[in-house]
């Protein structure tokens, strides 16, 4: 490390609570308590030689903000040490993650295996923008592992999923998918968003590469755009990291500022959130006109004894479908007052989106019924607020 650079905090064996708030830091030559927020595009160097090697590789000082920030750096850190990950590397955007992890990954000939439940824009990517480059794909269902085998070719490259899903919560056997990965060579991608770091490990499981929307519950406050992409060192040196370098989906050093700040107080909110989100989807099965509520917490849900085995938790998001399909769906949400219309999830305010006109809008609805998408569907993100009001609002509102 060049010696202008301080050393990051990085001691093992600290649990997850302690390496949110102190992993990584770098302090200046003030000593500040809070991480310092170094917006510059660039650095200067004392002379010519120095920047020489800056570029050159022997000296590995800060060079540019579009390559590396040590905000930007700070943040990297941090939340690659609460992964357990060797390297980390941030982008722009959630969905600037998953793309140039695809991108980063395969070429012209290769060929990708996913599983058909994805956000929206992931399935975009796999679907409609890698075809367009020679890289063929295939969308399985992803419960299924004998679909996943069966879709194995020789130029396979990647599998990709995410578990649990958006918005139908599936549950996605990681260690399993993980082991036909490697019997045909291929990586493991999986947006571990809807789980957080801190409810499911993919990397443990033997997942090769984690993506997350740092958008989500890393801000969790609705406040600025991000993402990550979590993996070895080799994987991010060969696959990634001149990508990100050369084609600048660069995370904002104000952004991975207030990420920081986030990532403080992520346990405490995802733990709280999660604790909410149990005691609201039992309330909701029973609420009138809820013909159907999907929590990978309650022993109803279809891949029950998975989630447990794979997850800490049943997370912050519970979907659930209403009786009337989209009549219904948007009464409901339209008198819903606490509760707030927005697709955005993982926020410490609670919010509703109805999937089949949002986040999902662009797929035929042949294929949103193949997922199980229905117009009655509504996904309901589970913020901070009181769990009586929650519920309070929630019964008001199926009740009129």
């Amino acid at each position: 490390m060049s010696a202008n650079i301080p050393r990051p905090f990085a001691p093992a064996g600290l649990k997850p609570e302690t390496l949110l708030v102190h992993g990584g830091t770098q302090r200046s030559q003030f000593g500040e308590t809070s991480e310092a927020m170094f917006l510059t595009q660039g650095f200067v160097y004392d002379t010519m030689e120095a920047a020489e090697a800056r570029f050159n590789g022997t000296d590995p000082g800060f060079i540019y903000s579009r390559f590396s920030n040590p905000t930007v750096a700070m943040f990297e850190q941090r939340i690659a040490l609460l992964e357990g990950a060797q390297a980390a590397r941030a982008t722009a955007s959630g969905m600037a993650a998953v793309t140039a992890t695809m991108l980063g990954l395969v070429k012209a000939g290769d060929h990708v295996v996913s599983a058909k439940a994805l956000f929206g824009s992931c399935r975009y990517i796999v679907e409609d923008l890698l075809p367009r480059f020679g890289v063929a794909s295939t969308l399985v269902d992803g419960c299924s592992l004998e679909d996943w085998k069966a879709a194995i070719r020789p130029n396979t490259k990647v599998l990709f999923l995410e578990s649990p899903t958006n918005p139908t919560l599936d549950i996605i056997d990681i260690a399993a998918v993980a082991e036909i990965a490697r019997a045909a060579g291929a990586k493991l991608v999986v947006d571990n968003v809807l789980a957080t770091p801190m409810l499911q490990s993919p990397l443990q499981l033997g997942a090769d590469v984690v993506v997350y929307s740092a958008t989500k519950h890393i801000d969790g406050q609705g406040r600025c755009l991000g993402g990550v992409i979590l993996a070895s060192e080799q994987i991010i040196n060969d696959h990634i990291h001149n990508l990100l370098r050369q084609t600048g989906p660069a995370m904002s050093p104000f952004n991975a500022w207030v990420l920081l700040k986030g990532l403080e107080t992520l346990s405490i909110r995802v733990e709280r959130q999660g604790r909410t989100a149990e005691e609201i989807a039992d309330f909701m099965a029973r609420l009138p006109g809820v013909t159907r509520v999907l929590y990978p917490g309650r022993a109803d849900h279809p891949q029950a004894d998975l989630a447990r085995r794979q997850m800490k938790g049943g997370g912050t998001m519970i979907s659930f479908e209403i009786d009337g399909g989209k009549s219904g769906a948007f009464r409901f949400a339209n008198r819903l007052r606490l509760i707030r219309i927005s697709n955005n999830l993982g926020d410490a305010k609670s919010l509703v989106t109805h999937p089949a006109t949002t986040t999902h809008q662009r797929l035929t609805a042949e294929a949103r019924a193949e997922l199980g998408i229905s117009d009655g569907m509504l996904r309901l993100s589970i913020g901070l607020e009181h769990a009586d009001e929650i519920r309070s609002g929630l019964e008001a509102a199926a009740r009129a």
